[in-house]
């Protein structure tokens, strides 16, 4: 009996319709996403801030994040 791959490799960009994944064109594929991403309100703002910064760079980026864009949407690599 032949082995089935571990992992399949996608080729080609794919979206959900009626709960089903379907192939679509990229120019599709990107639209949709962008669509989703309009389509949100309030937390439209994200911050992410590097380990490598120091401790008052990455204050400064989440209080910016929280105060000044009203966003709660903030990480980082830190806690890895």
């Amino acid at each position: 009996m032949p082995r089935r791959p571990r992992h399949v490799r996608i080729t080609e960009p794919l979206v959900r319709e009626n709960g089903v994944l379907r192939p679509a064109s990229w120019d599709e594929a990107l639209d949709r996403a962008a669509a989703g991403f309009r389509g949100r309100s309030g937390d439209e703002f994200g911050m992410f801030s590097c380990s490598k910064a120091t401790n008052e760079m990455n204050y400064a980026a989440q209080k910016f994040a929280r105060v000044v864009m009203g966003s709660n949407n903030v990480d980082s690599c830190n806690r890895t």
